[in-house]
């Protein structure tokens, strides 16, 4: 079962002998270009990937998938999993698999925040407005000790940038192996211990019960002078009132925040106008080559699955289901 306008990208890229089951952008499935129920298609796969998730035929396409009596696997464009609708489709005896296709993007977008504000972006456009010739000192990042929460395809992404500036890396995850991209790695129980040290600290792990609100009032007074905070994992990993009262005292000095437990945020939120938070809405993940390469991560998994062979990025179903 594929999305419409997604099937138009990937034509060329599905197997010989698969026959795709397109949901139009009005909520339809057609087989054969004939109006079909989910039953009747009876698809063994789905991709349900951003065009999906941001369309307008996301509701009407996740419930064929759940009514779909004998599907057996699920290629998601995400790479996390807590929306519900994952949990019911694993417990249904599905196979989820993620994309970190955005890996990248989401990395750039790490390095953004954490330069504009290093090199006081919002004070030289703020002279540029004024036509004044302010000569701004800046920090570097060259030296600094970032902390990355959650070291998957994600965390390894933005390590690898930020080293490229000389900064000095400490992926937190439960694989405690070595990583080239790391100068460190420890586990997760560490993370109370390191915060003390890291300039920046880069959220990019899954939210479960553990990780709900592992932002609290012990995480951020432990946080150091002008420390930076970014967000681009979930919204719920932040207590959002102890964030705010944390840099209303000015530790950390700045936020860099892409979600938020609301989405989208709500328009009274003391975040839109906090001058030490910049935000954006749940957008990192969204650029110029994400599709390419998620479509070819999805055609490659479809031709093992047709082949029998194993898939890559398999989500554990107790993670899946913990979330």
């Amino acid at each position: 079962m594929i999305y419409e306008p997604s099937y138009r990208r990937l034509a060329g890229s599905i197997p010989e002998g698969v026959e795709p089951v397109l949901m139009g952008e009005d909520g339809v499935l057609r087989l054969d270009g004939r109006e079909v129920a989910p039953d009747e298609a009876d698809a063994r796969a789905g991709w349900a990937n951003a065009d999906v998730f941001f369309g307008p035929a996301a509701r009407p396409y996740m419930v064929a998938l759940l009514k779909s009596p004998n599907l057996k696997w699920v290629q998601s464009g995400a790479a996390g999993f807590d929306q519900p609708i994952f949990g019911q489709l694993v417990t249904k005896g599905v196979t989820l698999t993620t994309s970190h296709g955005q890996a990248l993007g989401m990395a750039e977008y790490v390095l953004w925040g954490v330069l504009d504000h290093f090199q006081r972006g919002p004070e030289r456009r703020a002279a540029q407005g004024r036509h004044a010739w302010d000569r701004l000192a800046f920090r570097e990042v060259n030296g600094s000790h970032w902390l990355i929460v959650g070291f998957g395809s994600i965390g390894q992404a933005v390590a690898e940038r930020a080293r490229a500036f000389g900064a000095r890396i400490t992926g937190l995850r439960r694989n405690q192996a070595p990583h080239p991209a790391a100068d460190a790695i420890a586990p997760l129980e560490a993370l109370h211990a390191l915060l003390p040290e890291a300039d920046v600290v880069v959220l990019s792990i899954p939210l479960t019960p553990d990780s709900r609100h592992v932002v609290d009032d012990r995480f951020l007074g432990a946080m150091k002078d002008r420390s930076v905070l970014v967000n681009v994992g979930r919204g719920g990993l932040v207590d959002e009132a102890a964030l705010l009262a944390a840099l209303d005292a000015g530790r950390p000095e700045h936020a860099v925040l892409d979600v938020f437990e609301t989405e989208p945020l709500p328009a009274d939120s003391r975040f839109w106008d906090h001058p030490r938070v910049t935000l954006t809405p749940h957008a990192s993940g969204i650029t110029t080559g994400q599709h390419t390469r998620n479509d070819a991560l999805f055609a490659e998994n479809l031709r093992r699955f047709v082949a029998g062979q194993d898939l890559l990025n398999v989500a554990d179903p107790k993670d899946v289901l913990a979330g």
